[in-house]
């Protein structure tokens, strides 16, 4: 079980192409691009994992909880897909500031 589950996340361990393969990743990023206040998405790990970057000014702490949740939700009824898929969601904002 545990070989099938790896050679699932591998591109060419099964009869995929890559085509199909850069797809199923679009298709993953696609679920989250939809939702208000994201600006860039993200599948890494072959798929395993995907990182959502949010507007800051849009979004606060609590609704990139409810955020993270909602993806989550939107690709189990949406999309067929081995194992579990890690949302991540991220908030950032940065300050810049120069002494002369």
């Amino acid at each position: 079980m545990a070989g099938d589950a790896i050679s699932a996340s591998r591109v060419g361990a099964r009869r995929d192409t890559f085509e199909q393969y850069v797809a199923r990743l679009e298709e993953l990023e696609g679920t989250a691009k939809d939702f208000p206040g994201v600006d860039k998405v993200y599948a890494i790990q072959a798929g395993r994992e995907i990182r959502v970057f949010v507007n800051p000014t849009q979004i606060d702490d609590y609704q990139a909880y409810n955020l993270a949740k909602d993806v989550a939700r939107k690709i189990e009824s949406e999309l067929q897909y081995p194992g579990e898929i890690k949302v991540n969601v991220i908030r950032e904002s940065r300050v810049i500031e120069y002494a002369r």
